[in-house]
């Protein structure tokens, strides 16, 4: 871990200012904080060993969507129905608000996703969840990027199609 840091903290440092730009202004979490969290899950994880690259990222995005999912759990139970909207966590899911409900069904729905098909899945939390570009998500991935978003418009399809329908 402490050859690791060095190596990918400014990457997800940037990763998590973007998503922290998409959430409230008075949120409690910072860019650093956030980051921080993902490297605790890091540490949980009994000095977790990555075989490569592509699968740091993949736990990474991982951890990532469980620590928004568990924000997202804890701001629901705390405040319910608080009126306030804010922005998506990505363009590609602008119909999720991250903060409500729809998170965690989003969660729910990935892992089915991922029952039946774990690549699209995989997919998902790259380009969604870690803000990896088709290009950087199909690298680690070692696919091609038309099949990477085929994948994706699969995915999002098959999520929008998943959450609409249990609305």
């Amino acid at each position: 871990m402490e050859e690791l840091t060095p190596l990918v903290y400014s990457h997800l440092r940037k990763v998590a200012i973007g998503y922290l730009r998409r959430e409230r202004s008075d949120h409690t979490l910072d860019a650093t904080g956030l980051v921080n969290e993902l490297f605790l899950v890091f540490l949980e994880e009994h000095k977790a060993r990555f075989e490569d690259r592509a699968h740091f990222f993949a736990f990474a995005a991982r951890a990532m969507r469980r620590i928004l999912v568990n924000y997202a759990r804890g701001r629901q139970a705390a405040k319910r129905d608080a009126g306030e909207t804010r922005l998506e966590l990505s363009p590609e899911v602008a119909w999720i608000d991250p903060e409500g409900p729809e998170m965690i069904d989003l969660d729910r729905a990935l892992d089915e996703l991922e029952a039946v098909e774990p690549r699209k899945a995989r997919v998902v939390e790259l380009r969604v969840f870690l803000g990896c570009t088709s290009t950087e998500a199909a690298g680690l991935m070692g696919i091609s990027k038309p099949t990477l978003d085929r994948d994706l418009r699969f995915a999002l399809a098959w999520l929008f199609n998943r959450l609409k329908g249990s609305a």
